[in-house]
């Protein structure tokens, strides 16, 4: 075998360089963290470059595979994939150590956006939040465009996007999203067990983690445990702490699809509940796409704003740990069990009915809230077109797309 196709050597319990893994890990990722722009997508391959070519922490078919893994799992697909190299290089604390790296440079910079956000007042600065927002048209926009193509590529499954805005049009019920993924899974598993949406078993890695059977066990019962037990408690104590863990918890247990398809739940969760004002939820949204890092830590703003005056740390805390922590003891549960799990042809066609339903979930929050919170004239509406094409047609950057939209909100909208 070529040397240079080699994958580096993890180390192992009682291996000199053990010590120093996880600090390598933490390095490499808080790079990626200050340096990962332009969403989910992007992440990945800025994880290839660095993981697969440049380090050989694993190798392409161990890659795909883990990709494939958390695309299937609900949760942040980019901040799953980073944990799980992080565990496979240098265990439990590489794992921490991964989305730590990953993820707090976002999270930072979100809240530097938190604090001075209030302070925006007078004309210009009304007028660049609402740049902001504008923006977050373009770029929801844009990812209903990208996954109707890419999730939507025939008329069973464009049916099924269909028929979830229909539900959602007409659903008044605060559970209207779960109702339209569960359906969306009977819905898969009735039309679309067939064989183009299997992966071959060629196409499946034999990539080895340290994680035993009893520990994945314990992270899918954590998981149905918070989900179940969060809203109970909630109800019994009062407590708005709980709260907020609870709504920021369900958000990220639910997210199908990729990291845009976080905005309904949290507009759900946090608008709807009157914890954040329309107006900053969606100026908070635009702020996010300018930061590197996962879409999901847009929560740790959230957080901060739905927590209380005198300590809005403590909701940021909550809404950041809340939103991933799902996702990733997803991951923990499904490794061991996911090379036999993603040949089942059952569980393949129900994964495609979900993705299907959760485009028109993403659909429906284009319109509500976000297009009937931002535009309400005709330049607001030529803005937002602009932005969507420079997007989608000229393929610039989402951080000068921001830039743009902030600069026309503050010296022409305003």
């Amino acid at each position: 075998m070529d040397p240079s196709k080699k994958t580096a050597r993890r180390p192992v319990p009682g291996d000199n360089r053990a010590s120093h893994a996880a600090l390598d890990v933490l390095r490499a990722f808080f790079v990626l963290g200050l340096t990962s722009f332009g969403g989910p997508l992007a992440h990945i391959g800025y994880f290839h470059r660095e993981f697969v070519e440049k380090r050989r922490w694993v190798d392409d078919a161990g890659f795909v595979d883990l990709v494939g893994l958390c695309q299937f799992l609900p949760g942040p697909a980019s901040s799953q994939v980073g944990f799980s190299i992080g565990l496979l290089r240098a265990g439990w604390l590489g794992g921490l150590a991964a989305w730590c790296g990953f993820t707090l440079p976002s999270v930072l910079l979100l809240l530097v956006f938190a604090l001075i956000a209030p302070h925006l007042g007078g004309t210009p600065g009304a007028g660049l939040v609402h740049g902001l927002k504008l923006v977050a048209v373009a770029v929801v926009a844009q990812a209903v465009w990208d996954m109707a193509r890419r999730l939507c590529p025939d008329t069973r499954r464009a049916g099924i996007a269909l028929a979830a805005i229909a539900v959602l049009a007409v659903a008044t019920t605060v559970y209207a999203q779960l109702i339209v993924i569960v359906l969306g899974a009977i819905a898969g598993y009735a039309c679309l067990r067939q064989a183009p949406l299997m992966p071959t078993p060629a196409s499946v890695s034999s990539l080895q983690f340290r994680i035993s059977r009893t520990a994945s066990a314990v992270a899918f019962g954590l998981f149905c445990l918070l989900l179940a037990g969060l809203p109970v408690l909630h109800h019994v104590t009062g407590e708005r702490v709980i709260a907020i863990f609870d709504g920021f918890y369900r958000a990220g247990a639910l997210v199908f699809g990729g990291g845009h398809v976080v905005l309904p739940l949290l507009q759900e969760q946090t608008v709807a509940t009157g914890w954040v004002p329309a107006n900053d939820f969606l100026a908070g949204y635009g702020a996010a796409q300018a930061v590197p890092g996962p879409l999901f830590t847009f929560a740790s703003f959230l957080g901060w704003l739905s927590g209380s005056p005198s300590h809005p740390g403590w909701g940021a805390a909550l809404a950041t740990v809340g939103i991933f922590l799902p996702g990733l003891l997803l991951v923990v549960a499904a490794l061991p069990h996911w090379q036999a799990l993603r040949l089942h042809a059952s569980t393949t066609a129900m994964l495609a009915g979900v993705n299907a339903a959760v485009v028109g979930i993403l659909a429906s929050a284009l319109y509500a809230p976000v297009w009937t919170s931002a535009v309400h004239s005709a330049a607001d509406f030529a803005v937002a077109a602009i932005a969507f094409a420079l997007l989608v047609r000229w393929k610039t950057p989402p951080l000068a797309v921001v830039a743009l939209g902030a600069l026309a909100g503050a010296t022409v909208l305003a």
